[in-house]
């Protein structure tokens, strides 16, 4: 049996892809809008999907779908129960981009401690040009060394971002889940870490549980002088209190690669051009080349395991 393959986002990935060992007939998009997926997967057996939804109403029109492929790591744009009363197979890509997600982590951190941006825009302003001194010492510069780093989720991502703290010489502090009875071995409460920590650095999946994980309250137990990274998802972040928390100085900073609504096509509030100490990257933080064509090389592989009846990576 030939399966048909439909890629609904071809264009979010840039990498090769090889094709499956399996006989197969491949069709790929650019980018599939929400109203077109029933159209596109129309007699697809294989869907293959970074970002656009696949929700309940589309999987009872799809008759012949056998498997959705997630090109991420996060699942929140499937319908997993549907998929379940289906039958139908999930898999997803783990760890690919462990060390890029890692290391855009610590290039925010560094870049706000260092206050990068702003230095860099002096000298392109010309101020070092027109400066008595030999240096500009206009802003505080604030080394990772000897600083508190307290990690929210300690997956693959996570421990890699400790990894590269301690090599730093930063002090971590793993947190336990928020709202947890007991604490773990070698965990400190969540509260505790939003008040010790002088970067706050977020690394867990979008669930209902984690939705608006940082909000006002959490925001308001931070030190004035700590910074807020947020390379996972936006919707963890009450974006309108973090906008608020910065222009008004009870945050020091922060670092955001992910935001509510991708691409941002309304104006968000962490997009105003009044709010400072924030660096907003548009979420490539896992888009390194390598993380990329590791990426693509789990898409393949979850086909062929499922053709032979082993899935790996499975979700459902």
């Amino acid at each position: 049996m030939t399966d048909r393959i439909v890629f609904l986002d071809r264009g979010t990935i840039k990498a090769e892809i090889r094709r499956p060992t399996v006989p197969h007939e491949w069709i790929e998009y650019e980018a599939t809008a929400p109203d077109q997926v029933v159209q596109r997967l129309r007699g697809a057996h294989i869907a293959i999907t970074n970002k656009v939804p696949i929700r309940a109403d589309a999987i009872a029109a799809l008759s012949d779908l056998k498997l959705i492929v997630v090109a991420a790591t996060g699942v929140d744009n499937i319908d997993l129960e549907a998929c379940k009363e289906r039958g139908i197979r999930v898999a997803n890509a783990r760890d690919y981009s462990r060390h890029s997600v890692a290391e855009h982590a610590l290039m925010l951190m560094l870049a706000l401690r260092r206050n990068l941006i702003r230095y860099h825009e002096e000298v392109r302003d010309g101020a070092w040009q027109r400066a008595t001194h030999f240096c500009l010492l206009d802003y505080p510069i604030e080394d990772l060394q000897g600083a508190t780093l307290g990690i929210v989720g300690i997956g693959a991502i996570g421990r890699e971002v400790e990894r590269l703290a301690l090599a730093f010489g930063m002090n971590v502090l793993r947190a336990e889940r928020k709202g947890a009875r007991e604490v773990r071995a070698g965990r400190t409460p969540f509260i505790e870490v939003l008040r010790r920590s002088d970067i706050v650095t977020l690394h867990v999946p979008l669930t209902p549980e984690t939705q608006n994980l940082i909000g006002r309250e959490e925001l308001a137990l931070m030190r004035p002088d700590a910074i807020l990274i947020n390379c996972a998802r936006g919707r963890l972040v009450d974006e309108q209190a973090l906008a608020e928390a910065l222009r008004e100085g009870r945050l020091a900073g922060a670092g955001i690669d992910v935001l509510s609504q991708e691409p941002p096509r309304e104006m968000n509030p962490l997009l105003a051009a009044d709010i400072p100490n924030l660096i907003v990257t548009p979420h490539n933080a896992w888009a390194s080349r390598r993380a990329a064509q590791n990426l693509v090389e789990q898409i393949v592989e979850n086909i062929e395991s499922f053709a032979r009846g082993e899935l790996k990576n499975a979700i459902v």
